[in-house]
């Protein structure tokens, strides 16, 4: 099969994080990109066209156009299989809830790819904003894989930062061009180094580090943290507001965002004191605040906060950050304003709908704090009922 394969990535997901920056990076850098996807008005339109537009939103604007692209659907099976069997490499883009669904046809593949004498090993980048992203994939393949079989010897489980901030696409965008994806100029994958089971691919764009956990902790608890507590704060004090940049624009409460994530910075130098430095965490933070009011991107203040039982689950970027203080015994009062305020938080997309699992965060809500926190944040009653105390409080001079 070594001579079969070519410069090939097999991309699972060709939404706005597959087109924009995964597809787009491994296209400019020579490989044919071969999209998986169940949206059949993408896939079609990629088969007929073989290319699509990033348009890069900032102060002037420009247009990538992305070649030698390909889709394949998720539902032909045989199809996919020989695509993963055949790959150079593989990497999915699809959002934490999608991943179980993928994983038994990615075993499938892998299964095939090894039947034949020579094989290569296979890398698997993971594109997902998802603490201990490797450990869950490995778990969920051994369990579609044969009992023993050498996974670990076979496969690189690559863990990623992503860090490229891509708006919701308007009706009116997609009515003009299914396939085009607007996205910011930022175009940097960070990734595991020591993952990797081939050599690292050499394309622009791809940055390899040696201690994956900490800069995913950086991604999660100073850029996604960041981002939560601009909305949720910024949709309580400016209520009619629909960008992010719009909340921004106020300085007072662009202050105490930037103090929040200090709060953060904190915490990630504490845990990670030989991978970063105050000083290179706050240039991040200053970075990422100038990027959060790119006014050419339109981010919502929707986009950015909506799904409220993930964004403020255990590991995520406000309770995992609080939880991480608690382990250092670090303040946090901070990240827990944000958090709180984040259960208010009812904004709404162009068309005034919500998702239905923020609908459902609501009936969560109204049973009252200690809910969200005990049964969605994954604190518990009795070891951090000081903690839960303070979150009533906090609740409770919201609504005065």
């Amino acid at each position: 099969m070594t001579d079969k394969l070519k410069d090939k990535l097999v991309l699972f997901g060709a939404g706005k994080i597959g087109r924009s920056f995964i597809g787009q990076l491994f296209s400019r850098g020579g490989y044919e990109v071969v999209f998986i996807d169940v949206f059949r008005p993408v896939i079609d339109e990629l088969n007929l066209r073989h290319n699509y537009n990033v348009v890069i939103k900032s102060d002037v604007e420009t247009v990538i156009n992305i070649q030698n692209v390909r889709a394949v659907f998720a539902g032909d099976e045989e199809k996919v299989i020989h695509e993963i069997a055949t790959a150079r490499i593989v990497a999915v883009s699809v959002g934490q809830n999608g991943l179980r669904s993928i994983i038994p046809l990615i075993a499938k593949g892998i299964i095939k790819r090894f039947e034949e004498a020579g094989a290569t090993s296979l890398d698997i980048i993971i594109a997902e904003n998802l603490r201990n992203a490797a450990e869950f994939m490995n778990r969920e393949l051994k369990e579609n894989l044969p009992e023993g079989y050498p996974l670990e010897e076979r496969v690189g489980l690559v863990e990623t930062s992503i860090g490229k901030m891509v708006p919701i696409m308007l009706k009116k965008d997609m009515e003009d061009d299914v396939l085009q994806v607007f996205a910011e100029p930022y175009n940097t994958l960070i990734l595991d180094k020591r993952a990797f089971k081939n050599p690292i691919p050499e394309i622009e764009g791809l940055a390899p580090k040696q201690n994956m956990k900490a800069w995913v902790d950086r991604k999660l608890f100073i850029h996604n943290l960041g981002h939560a507590t601009a909305v949720y704060l910024g949709y309580l004090t400016h209520p009619n507001a629909t960008f992010l940049y719009e909340v921004l624009s106020d300085n007072q409460l662009k202050e105490v965002v930037r103090k929040t994530m200090l709060q953060a910075a904190d915490i990630l130098l504490a845990k990670y004191p030989d991978e970063f430095t105050i000083e290179s965490l706050t240039d991040h933070i200053d970075d990422l605040l100038r990027r959060f009011q790119n006014k050419a991107l339109g981010d919502t203040l929707f986009r950015v906060g909506c799904d409220l039982q993930r964004k403020l689950s255990t590991e995520d970027r406000l309770a995992g950050a609080i939880h991480l203080a608690c382990e250092l015994k670090l303040p946090y009062h901070l990240i827990l304003k944000a958090l709180v305020c984040g259960c208010h938080f009812r904004a709404t997309d162009e068309t005034g709908n919500r998702l239905p699992s923020d609908l459902e965060f609501d009936s969560i809500y109204a049973k009252g704090i200690k809910e969200v926190l005990t049964s969605v944040c994954g604190f518990n009653e009795f070891t951090d009922s000081g903690f839960i105390s303070e979150a009533v409080i906090a609740d409770n001079s919201l609504k005065l």
